[in-house]
Parts: C-alpha cells; sequence; structure tokens
C-alpha cells in the first residue's frame, strides 16, 4: 500500500476492478481496468460536460453580438473585454466553460500517474507487453515503441477529430486544448496515457449527443446588445 488514503482507494478500486474483469482480459486485465476507471471518473464529470455543451450552445447564440462589439471597439481591448465578459455573464455563460471537464479531470490523471510511478504491484502489468509503467520518452525507440507509437497516434487523431469539431467561437486555448494531450502522454505513464486516450475519447463522443440535448433545451435568449 502506498501510505496515502486517497491513493490506497484509488488502488484498491483499480485492483477489484481488474479482478473483476481477468476472466475476459487476463494479462491485461489491469490496462482494462485503467480504461473502466476513467470512465467512472468520466460518468462523474457528465454534468460538467452538459455545461460545456450549454456553453458552446450560448456561444453560438451570441455569436453576432461578439463580432460586433469587436468591431465597435476594435481600437480599445479592453473595453471589447469588459463587454464581453459582461455578455457572457448576461447570458448565464463563460467564454472559457470548454476547460472546466478537462480541468475536473486532472486530478484522477494525477493519481493515475503516482499510481503507476511508484506501486510496484501496479508496475509489474503491461499492455501487449509493453509494461504500464513506461514513459514514452523512455520507449519510443525501444523493443515496445509501436505499443507507444500506436497509442500517441490514437491519441492524436482523438485531439483532430476534437479540434474539427470544437466551437469557432471558443477561446483558442479551449480549441487547441486537444492537442495538448500528446504532448501530456509524452511525459506520464502509459497507464496515464491509457487514461489521456480514454477520456478525449469520451469526450469527441459525448460532445455532440450533450450540445443536441442542450440545443434541445435551450430557450433562444439573447441579451439586448
Amino acid at each position: 500500500m502506498l501510505g496515502i488514503p486517497v491513493l490506497d482507494l484509488a488502488h484498491d478500486f483499480l485492483l477489484t476492478l481488474a479482478d473483476a474483469i481477468a476472466p475476459l482480459l487476463g494479462t491485461g486485465s489491469v490496462a482494462g481496468a485503467v480504461v473502466l476507471f476513467t470512465a467512472c471518473v468520466r460518468l462523474l464529470i457528465v454534468p460538467l460536460g452538459y455545461a460545456q455543451a450549454r456553453a458552446e450552445v450560448a456561444r453560438a447564440r451570441l455569436a453576432p453580438h461578439v463580432r460586433r462589439i469587436r468591431e465597435r471597439h476594435a481600437k480599445d481591448p479592453q473595453r471589447a473585454a469588459r463587454e464581453l465578459s459582461a455578455l457572457h455573464r448576461e447570458a448565464g455563460t463563460s467564454m472559457f466553460a470548454g476547460i472546466l471537464p478537462a480541468l475536473a479531470g486532472l486530478p484522477f490523471l494525477f493519481l493515475t500517474y503516482r499510481l503507476f510511478s511508484g506501486d510496484q504491484s501496479l508496475l509489474r502489468h503491461s499492455l501487449f507487453g509493453a509494461p504500464l509503467g513506461l514513459h514514452p520518452l523512455d520507449g519510443l525507440f525501444g523493443p515496445h515503441a509501436l505499443v507507444l507509437f500506436g497509442l500517441l497516434a490514437l491519441i492524436a487523431t482523438v485531439g483532430f477529430v476534437g479540434y474539427r469539431r470544437a466551437d469557432a467561437e471558443a477561446p483558442a486555448l479551449v480549441r487547441w486544448m486537444p492537442f495538448g494531450t500528446v504532448v501530456t502522454a509524452m511525459f506520464v505513464p502509459l497507464a496515464a496515457g491509457m487514461y489521456l486516450l480514454t477520456s478525449a475519447a469520451w469526450t469527441t463522443a459525448e460532445r455532440p449527443l450533450l450540445k443536441r440535448l442542450a440545443q434541445h433545451r435551450d430557450q433562444g435568449v439573447v441579451p439586448g446588445h
């Protein structure tokens, strides 16, 4: 055990999941447990995903007003920023609501990182022969390069889809965030990379569904600007 209550709880939960799916996945049960663990996390933060979808719908509705404010105050960025902030506040949204799910998932990513950086009972497990504690930067040109390159390629593909689907009116930070996942995966253990891949894929699949629900419930009230 790791001696830290939260890590110990996450360790036990992960191994319980692994034991439950061991008959199906055999030696890959811990890797499968990481995927299930990530799915559980994503289920917990679905309300934040819905808030993000509502923010995207609101941004689309406010887009004409945003353009007018930027054009009207092109020579006064500070005033434009104040009016944009007031516009989004009146609409009940935020220009940066899109980063909420990512921020909420960071503690769980950190948990996965810590578990597969120092827990020997987990480090001995693997994915297609590659140790779950292996860092891509240490193994990209080693015997497990194919697994690591495959993981990074999948994350990049999901990131590209996420970028293409991003709201054009969203801040650049939000639109480019999917590609940041690839960079992050380079510096964390393979298991944490699996967490990132699963979370990114979940987001890509979930966003259109939540956005459709948000559009259905949107009242279409536009502030009078």
